[in-house]
């Protein structure tokens, strides 16, 4: 997948269909009203709110030869459809139909019938407001959403209920839901006090954004217990997606990535390469709560480690695999640079594809929580109107050809995150450290301990 497209983890203004997520680039429309369908493919790893977004990049102008009206071979199939299209518009009685609304309304239904939370019928509002969340900045609470069943399993669940509960994947750092107290796997029951039973992930989802400075409660169970009200104050959130510092007395460079823009891929490699000129040889890549974003993004980030050979494989609907490898322009890829890389449940698609290229390529140890799990990519297709169609168009899988979806990357030396952990406390990134500056450090990466 060289060229940039859209795909998440389902995410939440809280972003697709996941939970809060950072807007993206707003695209330009379609310049010729003639073509009835403009591909802006937008091949995303996202988490997004109520379910998981995935993103790779975007695709201008890429156009679609399909020619409208039914297929001869279709014409019987489709007569009911033509038959209650002309009825309604024919003999119904109450007013207020017109054209645009009924096709709009066909559309969503088809889509609907997938059953898939990551496919959408998007109007050209949601459009606009999907195209902004993947930008890094948007109006919310700022956190990522996705959903699990009764039993606490991810789930691809699209309507709230009491086997699909919408769950805080994780708030974004600095963002006023983490300000509000707000923490991984709480359960959202209820906003403004009304239940959210009954609602699609991505109704939930737009109850709980709004503009800045407006206030939203949410009912939260945390950890079976009775459920609390958190008050939340909305603001325009901008995700810094990648922080620096230095562990291990000087001697162990630590990047963490919040998300995946084509802009964190550029500051990544300069922060890398910084670490390197200090002489830090030992890396911890922090991918903890980050939701996902761009392949290409994700692409570069682990090709700085990966010299040569496959990142990631995508599996069409005809079950064809396309082997997506390593740009070959990465400054840690020697062997003698060590790498550990940190996951979460809250670490989802893209990075998933990071964690998945760099454990199956024997080039990190990876430490933490077994991630999310979302292994599908996405495409966005404008329509001739200015809505879109959110389809899923791929399976990925990791250069082993393994496939996450609803498994999750198991990490390599497991970690597990304490509920209330105190501050300054992080067992997982302690791990990392010593992973790296014990003596085993100072030979390949593979030699480093992995759980069997």
């Amino acid at each position: 997948m060289d060229a940039p497209s859209l795909v998440a983890p389902p995410a939440l203004e809280v972003a697709p269909p996941a939970l809060d997520v950072p807007p993206g680039p707003v695209l330009p429309r379609p310049s010729s009203a003639r073509t009835p369908i403009l591909a802006i493919a937008m091949v995303v790893v996202s988490i997004l709110a109520g379910g998981a977004l995935f993103i790779s990049g975007f695709l201008v102008g890429q156009r679609s030869a399909e020619q409208p009206g039914t297929p001869v071979a279709s014409e019987d199939g489709f007569q009911p459809f033509w038959d209650t299209y002309n009825t309604i518009l024919k003999r119904y009685a109450l007013g207020g139909e017109d054209q645009q609304s009924l096709v709009r309304g066909a559309i969503k239904g088809m889509v609907d019938s997938l059953g898939d939370p990551y496919s959408a019928y998007l109007t050209p509002d949601q459009y606009r407001e999907g195209l902004q969340d993947l930008s890094g900045q948007f109006e919310g609470i700022g956190a990522e959403i996705g959903t699990h069943d009764a039993k606490g399993a991810t789930s691809d669940c699209t309507t709230l209920g009491r086997d699909c509960i919408l769950t805080i994947v994780s708030p974004l750092d600095g963002s006023p839901a983490e300000k509000a107290g707000l923490k991984a796997g709480d359960e959202i029951v209820a906003v403004d006090g009304t239940s959210l039973d009954g609602l699609t992930v991505d109704g939930a989802r737009d109850k709980i954004r709004g503009k800045k400075g407006t206030e939203v409660t949410l009912s939260i169970v945390r950890g079976g217990a009775a459920p609390i009200e958190i008050t939340v104050t909305r603001d325009v959130i901008v995700s810094k997606e990648v922080v620096t510092k230095s562990l291990g007395g000087g001697t162990v460079g630590y990047i963490a990535v919040t998300g995946f823009s084509d802009n964190s891929a550029t500051k990544f490699h300069d922060a890398l390469q910084a670490d390197l000129k200090a002489g830090q040889t030992r890396i911890v890549l922090d991918l903890r709560g980050n939701p996902g974003g761009y392949v290409t993004a994700a692409r570069q980030i682990a090709s700085e480690f990966i010299a040569s050979g496959p990142i990631f494989w995508e599996q069409d609907a005809d079950g064809t695999q396309t082997e997506t490898t390593a740009t070959g322009a990465g400054v840690a890829t020697p062997d003698d640079i060590h790498v550990v890389v940190l996951v979460d449940k809250g670490s989802a698609s893209a990075s998933e594809i990071v964690a998945g290229a760099l454990q199956d390529r024997k080039r990190a140890t990876v430490v933490g929580e077994t991630s999310f799990g979302k292994g599908t990519v996405q495409q966005w297709i404008q329509l001739q109107d200015g809505s879109a169609l959110k389809l899923t168009i791929a399976k990925w899988l990791t250069p082993d050809k393994r496939w996450i979806h609803h498994v999750g990357i198991v990490p390599d030396v497991p970690v597990a995150t304490p509920t209330n952990p105190a501050p300054n406390v992080d067992p997982a990134l302690d791990k990392a450290v010593e992973l790296l500056t014990q003596s085993s450090a100072a030979l390949p990466v593979p030699a480093l301990q992995r759980a069997a």
